[in-house]
């Protein structure tokens, strides 16, 4: 028999409504011997079936993955990633021009604590919970079975596994054979993805609407790529036309990816092209000459409430940095993937930095994640990534 969780009476509207999190205050009563990945079922103070999920001893006592009862087994598994592959089908993924591409995204997908992301024929699956983790074989057959063309599925599950119950373990292979370079394409833009070694999954996917976007309006302008990691706005900047792009990250290993992206495109691309290894505060105290664009895509600030107020300054002092070298008519993409930070928010603080700075500020398109990071309207929280287009008046 399955174990059960009992929340505490009134607790249960939140499940009622599909948030699919069960915070450890709305829970009664847990039976005796839970351990952190087991499959528990949540009820209310009469033992009524409310949802099913994985336990971990956290905060988030719980991650529903069915507001149904229901046997999770393969053919279970298999329905919810068939369902994700079936809606980025819907969207046009993958194309010829894309073939990289997120393929779970955790609770958008009704698989909350697992993210699959597709580099071409090579699959990385990234765990956040022990539930998720302890199913990986399960998903890297399942992903065998469904798409045909892999050559690889790999976990990159250490980090993540680490952060959220201090597990340590070695990510590798579960399936297959990973190419020793491995090439995917963005809308027709070639990137190198450093699977193994490079941040989250190996690439930012979800700021492929708003690299597109910094293409739409580089021609002709002088950019200024900050915190760029391997260059992923650069080189749309650089195929949109622009005159010279600046790309600066404190990663030597970041500085590489991103000239060895910019190589991909081609040498005509490459001698419009500077890439710098240097704190990104210290650059923009010292860089006199100014931009036309310039974007910023800071790591996250403020990832837990405790240090919101140090994120907010963070965000503030950089904003206005930037704010300072760009030329009257400037553009300003400015981004916060700090869940802490709302985006009502990073407005404000666009705001404080503005006003500090005595500028006239247009706001000319408001961004977030592409649409293969879906957001579970249940689960706001999803929203992580806030970004806006700012037109600096004359």
């Amino acid at each position: 028999m399955m174990k059960q969780i009992r929340i505490r009476k009134g607790k249960e509207r939140s499940l009622q409504r599909f948030h699919p999190w069960v915070f450890s205050g709305a829970v009664a009563r847990k039976d005796k011997g839970l351990q952190d990945g087991d499959i528990v079922e949540v009820t209310d103070q009469e033992g009524r079936f409310l949802a099913m999920g994985h336990y971990a001893d956290s905060s988030i006592m719980v991650r529903v993955f069915s507001f149904e009862p229901v046997t999770p087994n393969d053919d279970f598994w298999r329905g919810k990633v068939q369902r994700a592959l079936d809606y980025r089908h819907t969207i046009g993924l993958p194309d010829s021009r894309t073939t990289m591409f997120r393929l779970v995204n955790g609770e958008g997908d009704g698989l909350p604590g697992l993210i699959i992301d597709l580099y071409g024929d090579q699959a990385v699956v990234q765990c956040h919970s022990l539930g998720m983790y302890q199913l990986r074989d399960t998903f890297a057959r399942i992903l065998h079975e469904l798409l045909p063309d892999l050559r690889c599925v790999y976990n990159k599950s250490n980090q993540t596994l680490n952060n959220a119950c201090g597990l340590d373990e070695p990510d590798c292979i579960l399936w297959g054979e990973m190419d020793e370079e491995v090439i995917a394409m963005e809308n027709g833009v070639p990137y190198k993805i450093d699977i193994v070694g490079g941040q989250k999954t190996g690439f930012f996917l979800d700021q492929r609407d708003s690299r597109a976007m910094v293409e739409q309006y580089a021609r002709g302008k002088r950019v200024l790529n900050m915190f760029c990691y391997s260059g992923g706005f650069s080189s749309y900047a650089l195929r949109g036309g622009a005159t010279h792009v600046d790309s600066v990250d404190i990663s030597r290993g970041a500085i590489e990816l991103t000239r060895q992206n910019v190589h991909l495109l081609g040498p005509e691309y490459e001698q419009r092209h500077n890439a710098c290894c240097e704190d990104v505060f210290a650059f923009l105290e010292q860089r006199k000459q100014p931009y036309d664009l310039i974007v910023l895509d800071p790591p996250a600030f403020a990832k837990h409430l405790k240090v919101k107020e140090q994120g907010i300054k963070g965000y503030r002092t950089i904003n206005r940095k930037a704010m300072q070298l760009l030329k009257p008519g400037g553009l300003l993409f400015t981004f916060s993937c700090s869940q802490a930070i709302s985006l009502e928010d990073f407005k404000t603080i666009l705001f404080s930095a503005a006003a500090l700075e005595h500028k006239n500020i247009r706001v000319v398109h408001q961004m977030q994640q592409a649409p293969d990071h879906p957001v579970n309207i249940y689960h706001p929280e999803g929203t992580y990534l806030k970004g806006l287009l700012l037109a600096i008046g004359h």
